[in-house]
């Protein structure tokens, strides 16, 4: 698996946690102050499309996932 799969399966697990954490309607409810982490995420991963730096993506290559 590459770096950039991983980094789409992770984002797309921490939005969906987040926000099943964070809205009143979940049965997983805690906080809505979960809703930050979505926003983090989100925006962490505009940023990456413009200026190509993800701090996940770093992790992941020092972890020693494929870039290919």
């Amino acid at each position: 698996m590459t770096v950039n799969r991983m980094v789409r399966i992770i984002a797309g697990f921490f939005v969906l946690v987040s926000l099943a954490l964070g809205v009143p309607a979940s049965p997983l409810y805690v906080s809505g102050y979960w809703l930050w982490f979505t926003a983090f995420v989100g925006a962490n991963l505009f940023q990456s499309g413009f200026t190509k730096f993800c701090p996940m993506d770093t992790i992941l290559k020092k972890l020693g996932v494929n870039e290919r």
